[in-house]
């Protein structure tokens, strides 16, 4: 493909930042691409398009990452993971940054069709935890117990189907990832037009520095915890990408494999636990 050769998957471990680059304007084009030739189903299909462009650079990392395990011990391996982890998290901020550029300052016609399925996706989620019965029923320590367990449950679905997917499919977890930055961008946009909106409504004027301070205040409501959610999801793909060349490679007899895999599944709930605490009991006392 055109766009996957404008970008070396072999050099970008070192240059993790072109990933950015990548991540955005794939992401522009895909979402362009979506919105005129199927307009009805946008939505999902940019979030395709996105994957399809950026999953041979994907499953070069992943690959190479295996290959690792053969040669060096693991604390050494795990250290090479953190450098492709960078990579993974570029291309994440790369697709984000576009999606929620796109919200912003697209019309709202257009806006409505690329990122229908996301907004559905964020009422179904608010309507849930509104109609939780321990929200109605509980108040206190014990709704934040609660909340944060649902969360943590939540989250360890998101980790099993990034394993299941990159396992069955190779890279399959950077659909998942995808489709998540995708509704984080949503939600973000929409916050940030809500901060705007507001900003308009009490000093009477709009400006640029009101546009920096809403998407600085929405940047940091959603990755204060995001940013470890995320990780916690890249590794567990890596893990399953891992595991499922391997399997193709006919290595796993190899015990090194199931030592890599297990480790990197050991700290992406770490990740996990670390995010959902944060979401539940510090992201609430700052951005309320």
């Amino acid at each position: 493909m055109v766009l996957e050769l404008l970008f070396n998957p072999f050099a970008l471990k070192r240059k993790p930042w072109q990933m950015f680059i990548a991540g955005f304007f794939n992401s522009i084009i895909a979402m362009i691409l979506s919105y005129i030739v199927f307009r009805d189903a946008a939505g999902l299909l940019s979030v395709f398009l996105i994957v399809m462009a950026t999953l041979p650079l994907f499953y070069v990392a992943v690959k190479n990452e295996e290959e690792l395990d053969f040669k060096y011990p693991e604390s050494r391996i795990l250290k090479e993971h953190g450098k492709v982890l960078f990579f993974f998290i570029f291309l994440f901020f790369g697709i984000l940054t576009a999606m929620v550029l796109a919200y912003i300052i697209l019309p709202e016609p257009m806006v409505n069709s690329i990122f229908n399925l996301q907004q559905e996706a964020i009422m179904n989620v608010n309507n849930a935890i509104q109609n939780s019965p321990s929200s109605a029923v509980v108040t206190g320590n014990l709704t934040s117990l609660s909340l944060f367990l649902r969360i943590l449950l939540n989250n360890f679905k998101v980790l099993f189907f990034c394993l299941i997917f990159s396992f069955l499919y190779g890279s399959g977890a950077i659909f998942i990832l995808t489709w998540n930055a995708s509704v984080i961008a949503s939600a973000m946009g929409n916050l940030i037009k809500l901060e705007v909106s507001k900003a308009i409504t009490l000093l009477g004027y709009n400006s640029i520095a009101t546009y920096f301070s809403a998407a600085a205040f929405s940047v940091f409501r959603y990755m204060t915890h995001g940013i470890f959610e995320i990780t916690a999801y890249f590794i567990a793909g890596l893990a399953g990408g891992i595991i499922s060349i391997a399997f193709i490679k006919q290595n796993l007899k190899e015990q090194k494999i199931y030592v890599d895999v297990i480790d990197l599944v050991l700290i992406s709930i770490g990740f996990l636990v670390v995010g959902s605490i944060i979401e539940v009991y510090l992201t609430p006392v700052f951005f309320s």
